[in-house]
């Protein structure tokens, strides 16, 4: 008996396509891996601006950018518990943003790899629009303004 392949949006995760739609759905098509793409990558989202959203976890994350720290230095200059720290850490660590390394009795926190970038280009998309939003909102303003102008020259006359 050979071995079933694995599915292509990967193992341990939920899969994209409803249940009825799987057993039809022998190769994927363009859709439904990139429908899990989003699905993935909203996942990733969450979990970082979850983990963003505590300023103790920000605070942590300016610490780390620094220099590297023990949970135990963390926790001091927080003055916080080992067991809050940890907790904190651990957020960050879910989220990709901190990595840990135990050697001997100590746990090291340094700066994960992810560096935030996908995270930066959803709020720079967001960004955009608001932005394009708001010009198209000051022309707006502009152009009643001079009209607004306009109609009080004609009232004078």
């Amino acid at each position: 008996m050979g071995e079933k392949a694995p599915p292509p949006w990967g193992h341990g995760t939920t899969s994209p396509v409803p249940r009825e739609d799987q057993a039809s759905t022998i190769a994927p098509n363009r859709a439904t891996i990139l429908h899990h793409m989003v699905q993935h990558s909203g996942a990733r989202l969450n979990a970082s601006f979850a983990a963003l959203s505590d300023a103790t976890r920000r605070g942590i994350l300016e610490q780390l950018g620094r220099s590297d720290a023990s949970i135990t230095d963390l926790a001091e200059k927080f003055h916080m518990t080992l067991t809050g720290m940890k907790k904190h850490v651990g957020v960050l660590e879910q989220a990709g943003l901190v990595v840990t390394k135990k050697v001997g009795r100590v746990r090291t926190c340094k700066l994960g790899p992810l560096q935030l970038e996908e995270e930066t280009a959803w709020l720079e998309r967001y960004r955009q629009l608001w932005a394009s939003r708001f010009d198209e909102l000051d022309k707006i303003v502009e152009e009643l303004k001079q009209k607004e102008k306009v109609n009080g020259r004609k009232k004078r006359e």
